[in-house]
């Protein structure tokens, strides 16, 4: 298990730096006398102080040093110290990393923070550094419960800032996808069928459809669902980096590499590497992948031989492949070396019937996390107002805009007001509609067939679904001829 010790950095770790007296200050001195992996700093100094520190710091230690920039209020601030402090915390016990906190350095506000967290929250072990005493373990004698708790709402808010980034289920199943439409529902059939054969699949889709989602069931499903499961974010690779991070590099490969390290072909062995924006990965980076995908080794930075790779390969993305292949930004050879298993997401607005029956399944999965939310309703007139919208963002904004409205919400049914308060109004683009190029031909009705089905949708729900009314909104003779037209034009 990594080896990883957290600290903020004090006045008295850049003063010895600015002096350059080793093994002086807390950090430095603690690294001179324990061996960690990793060092992890939060920083609230500007960049002009705090980067000769790292620098200098890293000449001093073999150990990797990291470094964040902590957006404080002030070094007193106990909330955004907290924010700061817990994130790290979180992202390090998620990588199952041993944790260790220096606790000399900062604030005594900081220092509090970091007892909290680590007696309430996080299995962590705690160093204090003084010219005194030296570098020792501090068991601090007394347990803590507590949680965070802000002033603007009842709402915990440790829990509302989880549902706040909003990640896939980890042990998803086929169940875990909510539907009754009949085309998601045969996508999930056939995700099933997939997860019993051992072929690269990729998922298309736009973005928040819940390409991950079923990633992960297919995962789950398949003969290996007991190792890893790996996504990775191709739209986030440095093209210099990109070989270290794929396939891993070994000690001395180039300046900084100063342990093995695995990349994500070996963190995934033997179960599943999730591509996700598989799409924007650039020319060079396909090159490097079809070779691995075709011949099933990879090569790490620095190594004499190649190692062979045992890994499920899933992709997703919600570009047009095709059409980047035809315009010469993708690959055709790598395309159907991933395009086996092909499954395309519909988006929230093509799911018929499935709009209310996810937005209430959402609302009980944060009930779950949050007892404030356990009562929620979503009444009939805010119903309404979800079923009008196109949710563009598709179900990631379902879901945030109804944690808003949670939150905005002082009774326990979610009403219309709320919906409309935490929904975000996107400009309308007129050129789409009124700025065609005639020269080139347009099709009227389809024109019409767009505006139809997003002033319908709108008028019932002012009209809380009342027909009469909603005609009489919209300039039309009777309930009837609104009738006919959401017939003609397939109005839901």
């Amino acid at each position: 298990m990594e080896k990883v010790l957290v600290s903020w950095i004090g006045e008295a770790d850049l003063t010895s730096a600015s002096a350059n007296i080793p093994a002086s200050g807390p950090i430095s001195s603690t690294l001179s006398q324990l061996s960690f992996d990793r060092v992890v700093l939060l920083c609230s100094y500007p960049a002009s102080r705090s980067t000769p520190y790292f620098e200098w710091l890293q000449r001093q230690t073999n150990c990797l040093i990291e470094h964040q920039q902590a957006k404080l209020v002030s070094p007193v601030h106990f909330e955004s110290i907290y924010l700061s402090a817990n994130g790290i915390l979180q992202s390090l016990t998620d990588s199952q990393s041993a944790i260790s906190i220096l606790l000399s350095p900062g604030t005594p506000a900081m220092q509090a923070i970091w007892i909290l967290l680590g007696k309430a929250r996080y299995p962590v072990t705690f160093y204090q550094s003084s010219k005194e005493q030296g570098v020792q373990r501090v068991d601090i004698p007394f347990d803590i419960s507590a949680e965070y708790r802000p002033l603007a709402t009842q709402l915990n808010s440790q829990q509302f800032a989880t549902l706040s980034f909003e990640s896939e289920v980890s042990n998803a199943a086929f169940e875990n996808i909510v539907t009754q439409n009949p085309h998601l529902q045969r996508l999930k059939h056939q995700a099933h069928i997939l997860a019993d054969r051992d072929v690269p699949v990729l998922i298309q889709g736009e973005t928040g459809t819940g390409k991950e989602l079923f990633a992960r069931a297919i995962h789950n499903a398949s003969a290996r669902s007991g190792k890893p499961f790996v996504p990775v974010n191709c739209g986030a690779f440095p093209t210099e980096l990109v070989d270290s991070i794929l396939f891993g590099h070994k000690k001395g490969a180039f300046t900084g590499a100063i342990a093995d390290r695995q990349g994500y072909f070996q963190q995934a062995s033997g179960g599943t590497l999730f591509l996700d924006e598989f799409g924007e990965l650039e020319p060079s980076v396909q090159v490097r992948l079809l070779r691995v995908l075709q011949e099933g080794v990879i090569m790490p930075v620095g190594a004499t031989k190649e190692e062979t790779v045992d890994v499920r390969i899933i992709t997703a993305t919600h570009r047009n492949l095709m059409q980047a292949i035809q315009e010469g930004q993708f690959r055709e050879d790598l395309f159907y070396r991933v395009a086996v298993g092909v499954l395309t997401l519909p988006p929230l607005r093509e799911r018929q019937g499935d709009v209310i029956l996810l937005a209430q399944a959402l609302l009980q999965e944060m009930a779950k996390q949050d007892v404030a939310l356990k009562n929620k309703k979503i009444s009939t007139n805010a119903k309404n107002i979800i079923l009008a919208h196109a949710w563009p963002g598709n179900i990631r904004e379902l879901r945030s805009t109804l944690l808003r409205a949670s939150l905005w919400s002082s009774e326990e049914e979610i009403s219309a007001e709320d919906i409309e308060q935490a929904l975000f109004e996107r400009p309308q683009n007129t050129t789409r509609l009124l700025d065609r190029d005639i020269s080139q031909g347009i099709d009227i009705q389809d024109i019409i067939s767009e505006i139809v089905k997003h002033y319908i949708p709108k008028a019932l729900a002012h009209s809380n679904g009342s027909k009469s009314k909603a005609a009489e909104l919209l300039g039309l003779k009777n309930y009837q001829t609104l009738t006919n037209w959401m017939d003609k034009y397939n109005v839901k």
